[in-house]
């Protein structure tokens, strides 16, 4: 119904009857139809004013960049400051991007049903109008002169005395529709403004922390190089280990860098002293072992990931067995970061976990991330909670260990999602913050996931109390 149709349709109930069905008679009786928003107008051919400026922005934001690392030439402690805070925020965007995702499928779905429900009453409208219309057209009868049609007329006005109590609930229905779809699409357009504008700061991001990443790596390979034969040791363990503990075992007994990781481990004692730790350290960049005790970082740690997480410790998996970390669905491409301060003792693939990344937190304490399309870290190296250690694929990944050692199929799905198929039972899917799951064994359909689980002297621990709860919590570099 158009606004004109709504406002007469409020003037017939208020008893302008003639006024309105006279007015409609001359708009015509056909069906009206809810307006929709203008069509914004097609742009053909490249904006090359704006490709220039974009690209002068971003000569302009490397140029800076370039400048910035050159004034941490040789200091640790900046560049890891740099690292930690650039991959902070571009976290904290990537959440952004996933919230302002989720919240426009949420409101493209109740435009969608305002829609379906306006059309649904749109023909019932149309008929009532049509009628007060011809009703406003007919003069009233002479009640001396014919009182047939004077007895008609009073009829008539029993029924539309009848009929006008839920023709106003069904107007008033209406005018809320209307202006709820009003301001649905009045949010929709400025979320997709802020998804524009997320997008953009994410690129910028994520280019300055590929760049910074890529000059940590190559200092990295100058100050502690690890030998091709120490690389291919660790290769060759873990193809011939069949599970994660006997995997970090013999790594870190028999391979170099990862040895010395343990053994640098071993050699910090954090006191564990009752109540709250002392963070001071924390705010040293440039710290070469844990700030804290792994034990005493509980409620402090930051996520590794921004996403949304689908499977939890403990939670029953697809063979009737407990999921022994948590899987978080992700972005295409989002980077991920180190959790906790620690030693990385391993970082390749491994059966069916896929790129898998093994830190020595100290204490005894193990971090195991997998599902990452690339590790950006190398043996023995020693990263700050909250440095980028990896970056997820654009596909849904294998994220964690194949349960009960089922082998992953050849078509790279995960093992509950191959059992679901070949069982015939196709996952439901529902919509949660941007990212489509599937119901069956939690799996994400189409996302990345990344696969996060804690060890404590080999038995794997729920990481729950260890995750900060606010952004302000989080332990950073």
């Amino acid at each position: 119904m158009t606004a004109r149709a709504a406002l007469l349709l409020s003037l017939a109930l208020a008893g302008l009857l003639p006024a309105a069905t006279a007015a409609l008679g001359q708009a015509g009786a056909a069906p009206a139809v809810v307006p929709l928003p203008p069509v914004p107008p097609s742009r053909s051919g490249l904006d090359t004013d704006a490709l220039k400026s974009d690209l002068r922005g971003t000569e302009e934001a490397q140029k800076r960049l370039r400048a910035e690392l050159e004034a941490a030439k040789g200091d640790r402690g900046r560049l890891n400051q740099m690292l930690v805070e650039t991959a902070t925020r571009t976290r904290a965007v990537e959440q952004q991007l996933i919230d302002v995702e989720g919240r426009i499928g949420m409101l493209d779905g109740s435009a969608t049903d305002l829609n379906a429900s306006l059309a649904k009453r749109r023909g019932v409208l149309a008929q009532v109008l049509a009628a007060l219309m011809r009703m406003g057209r007919e003069p009233p009868p002479a009640l001396l002169m014919r009182p047939d049609d004077a007895l008609d007329a009073v009829r008539s006005a029993i029924l539309l005395g009848a009929l006008l109590p839920e023709l106003r609930v069904e107007a008033e229905t209406l005018a809320a529709d209307l202006s709820e779809l009003s301001r649905v699409r009045g949010e929709l357009t400025a979320a997709r403004d802020s998804l524009t504008r997320l997008k953009a700061e994410l690129d910028d991001d994520r280019k300055r922390l590929s760049l910074l990443v890529t000059e940590r790596q190559r200092r990295q390979a100058e100050e502690q190089p690890v030998p091709p034969a120490e690389r291919s040791q660790a290769e060759t363990v873990a193809k011939a280990t069949g599970d994660v503990h006997d995997l970090v075992t013999r790594l870190e007994t028999e391979v170099g860098p990862s040895a010395r990781a343990a053994d640098a481990a071993k050699a910090v004692t954090r006191p564990v002293e009752p109540g709250k730790p002392d963070l001071t350290a924390l705010r040293n960049p440039a710290r070469i072992t844990p700030a804290i005790a792994f034990s005493q970082a509980k409620g402090l740690l930051p996520l590794p990931v921004a996403g949304v997480t689908v499977k939890t410790f403990g939670a029953a998996d697809s063979v009737g067995g407990a999921e022994k970390g948590m899987t978080i669905a992700t972005r295409a491409g989002a980077p991920v970061t180190a959790p906790a301060d620690g030693w990385v003792v391993y970082a390749g693939p491994f059966r069916s976990y896929g790129q898998l990344l093994i830190i020595n937190a100290g204490g005894g304490y193990h971090i195991l991330m997998a599902g990452m399309e690339r590790i950006t870290v190398d043996l023995g190296q020693f990263v700050l909670a909250g440095e980028p250690v990896g970056v997820m694929g654009g596909l849904s990944r294998t994220a964690g260990p194949a349960a009960r050692g089922a082998a992953v199929p050849a078509s790279g799905q995960a093992p509950s999602q191959a059992a679901s198929q070949a069982a015939g039972q196709a996952p439901s899917v529902v919509q949660a913050a941007g990212l489509r799951f599937g119901n069956e064994a939690g799996t994400a359909l189409g996302q990345p996931q990344l696969y996060v689980e804690f060890r404590k002297d080999g038995i794997s621990i729920d990481p729950t109390p260890w995750w900060a709860a606010t952004d302000s919590q989080k332990v950073r570099g």
